[in-house]
């Protein structure tokens, strides 16, 4: 009876993760994942659990919001035989390439155009399993109170990676401070700036050194994990990026995986509980919309 069980929750999850969890796929037409080379080695997949053998998961996760999402999910993982290891990282490179050389299984801390870029930076692997939630883009203030308050020459934080980077110079423009010359699609540098006519001193600082610097900063646009981890609320920014459109799906978040890894059965198994309606509930009542479930 135990092993029927274990084999129905197994069937179960995997048609949640068919019928209700999207993906995202190895990337976008215009930026896809490059092929395994010839010779480099893929961590050998997990078997499942279909013998009642216990298979350990190493996640790498941000710790907010994803580790705290991914705790959620480890009771529905324990039943069916798979032990979730929660490996968390402060940094944007180190939990990819730790999926790239095969030190942890999967992670889950990024948005599908960063991976899609670090792919084409490193010469990585990396595919999406699963689109999991959008962390809307703020805006916020630091020794500057508004928008409107903003005086000639201010200085406006925003994060030093192109993926990121890029996505702040657009809300910026979004809200009327800057212009950027036309078609540079969703990766704009500060060269880009077509028209910058208060003089905004831009300075590019690693994201999470972010909040942190609101005080010597008269604005900074921040990532999501980073603004929650500050305490900031969606409800403090001074404007943020709509949902709707490019920026939901252009920055979803993924469960990411090396290539080759796909079709694991424990990596299934994870997406559908990532995408299960007891996560979607838990991040409705937990982040104030600072994070969207998608699925």
């Amino acid at each position: 009876m135990k092993k029927l069980v274990s084999l129905l929750l197994s069937g179960a999850l995997a048609f949640g993760l068919l019928a209700g969890c999207g993906n995202s796929g190895s990337g976008t037409a215009d930026t896809p994942a490059p092929s395994t080379p010839s010779g480099s080695e893929t961590p050998a997949p997990a078997t499942g659990t279909p013998s009642g053998e216990t298979v350990t998961l190493k996640v790498g996760a941000s710790p907010t919001p994803h580790a705290e999402i991914l705790a959620v999910v480890k009771d529905l993982l324990a039943e069916q035989g798979i032990q979730l290891e929660v490996v968390e990282f402060t940094d944007y490179i180190q939990p990819n390439l730790a999926v790239e050389e095969g030190e942890i299984d999967a992670n889950y801390f990024q948005h599908i155009t960063y991976m899609n870029n670090f792919n084409a930076e490193n010469g990585t692997h990396l595919v999406s399993v699963a689109d999991v939630h959008y962390e809307p883009f703020g805006i916020y203030a630091g020794k500057t109170a508004s928008l409107a308050e903003l005086q000639d020459g201010a200085t406006i934080g925003v994060p030093n990676d192109p993926t990121n980077g890029g996505r702040a110079l657009l809300l910026l423009q979004e809200q009327g401070l800057i212009t950027l010359k036309e078609d540079v699609g969703l990766e704009p540098t500060k060269l880009d700036i077509a028209e910058n006519p208060h003089n905004y001193d831009i300075q590019e600082l690693e994201a999470a050194q972010l909040p942190r610097s609101l005080d010597s900063l008269d604005l900074a646009v921040i990532n999501g994990n980073y603004a929650i981890q500050a305490g900031l609320k969606v409800s403090d920014a001074l404007a943020i990026e709509s949902a709707e459109g490019t920026a939901g799906t252009a920055y979803v978040n993924v469960l990411a995986v090396k290539e080759g890894r796909e079709d694991d059965p424990a990596i299934q198994a994870l997406a559908a509980a990532l995408c299960s309606q007891e996560v979607k509930e838990f991040i409705g009542q937990t982040y104030g919309g600072a994070v969207v479930a998608v699925f």
